[in-house]
């Protein structure tokens, strides 16, 4: 099964230049989506993961299956404002913009391996800013992990600590 076949391309959103890639295809299409999970369950489930880390938002719909799947447990990285309890903010840059992120400060203990997932690496503003707080916080980075990869942006260069995998690039 091809997932590029379930990825559109959308011009100009959400902004002007910008060409976004839509997973909502992928995601109501039981089997493309089934497949997807599966090819990140493939690649992770033996490797003694203690978390999933998910990027909002649609880092939580692929993390959340995975971490189900290989036996972990989730921890979602949020937006700022939307996390009740003590936390730790990164702010980071957006290839059309800045934002910053947050996580609870007391997520994960000290050396647990975690497995970072997205939707997409572009500039790897955001996954490196998740890097950033999960370092705080003492996790290790196992890998990163993205279904898809605009590979010109060279977001991979951004992400130093944790092997980079994606499954479909552009």
């Amino acid at each position: 099964m091809e997932i590029e076949a379930f990825i559109r391309a959308i011009p100009d959103f959400p902004i002007p230049g910008i060409l976004f890639r839509d997973i909502t295809p992928l995601l109501k299409d039981k089997q493309g989506f089934r497949h997807a999970i599966d090819l990140f369950v493939e690649r992770f489930k033996a490797r003694d993961i203690a978390h999933v880390v998910g990027i909002e938002s649609r880092g939580y719909i692929l993390g959340a299956p995975i971490a189900y799947a290989i036996g972990a447990g989730f921890i979602p990285v949020r937006k700022p404002g939307k996390l009740p309890h003590d936390k730790l903010t990164e702010e980071y840059a957006l290839e059309y913009g800045t934002n910053s992120l947050e996580i609870h400060a007391d997520a994960l203990a000290r050396g647990e391996r975690v497995l970072v997932v997205d939707d997409l690496l572009a500039t790897g503003g955001t996954a490196a800013a998740t890097g950033r707080l999960l370092r705080r916080l003492g996790a290790q980075i196992e890998a990163f992990a993205f279904l898809i990869e605009l590979t010109d942006l060279g977001g991979r260069a951004q992400l130093k600590n944790g092997e980079v995998v994606s499954f479909v690039a552009y």
